[in-house]
């Protein structure tokens, strides 16, 4: 079994309510420590084999891809992460705008509001990101047909005698 099919076994085994919120809220805050570790010391390089790696973020490798998963959407390069095993080597950047785009979506506030992030992209660049990020998640509805309206397909009837009409026709067989 791979690293990463153990964390979705271990994320989705049974548990109780309690259960559930100690094993989410601990691994909330070992994700938190990873961010703030990459980006307070502004090196976006991932690199070295699984283990290592974990250790070095206070996990194990089984969380660690777990924690991956997280993050790779906003690798220069997503990971194939069903194919990672401990002893795999990672060789990948984070993209700085991805993550903080990412983390606007998340609503992780507690992350896209860490203070290092000042030294990473500048108080404008974040505001754009933020500004991309709303526009992303804005509603744009189509223009209305109204009822008395010249039908959309040209035909030179009003809606409501036209396509309207068949669309309910269509709607009742």
């Amino acid at each position: 079994m791979s690293l990463f099919q153990e964390w979705e076994k271990r994320a989705a085994r049974e548990m109780n309510q309690n259960e559930y919120q100690a094993f989410w809220k601990d691994y909330l805050l070992k994700e938190q420590k990873n961010y703030e570790m990459i980006i307070e010391s502004k090196n976006n390089r991932l690199e070295g084999p699984i283990e290592t790696l974990a250790a070095s973020f206070n996990m194990d490798a089984v969380t660690f891809v777990g924690f991956l998963d997280g993050i790779n959407t906003s690798l220069e390069t997503e990971l194939d992460l069903s194919s990672l095993e401990s002893d795999s080597v990672l060789a990948s950047e984070v993209n700085w705008e991805k993550l903080y785009f990412n983390m606007l979506d998340a609503k992780a506030e507690w992350l896209y509001n860490i203070q290092a992030w000042t030294g990473i992209l500048t108080d404008e660049r974040r505001r754009e990101i933020k500004k991309e990020y709303n526009i992303s998640k804005t509603v744009i509805k189509g223009e209305k047909i109204g009822r008395n309206d010249p039908c959309h397909c040209g035909s030179g009837k009003k809606y409501k005698k036209c396509c309207m009409a068949k669309d309910e026709a269509s709607e009742e067989e």
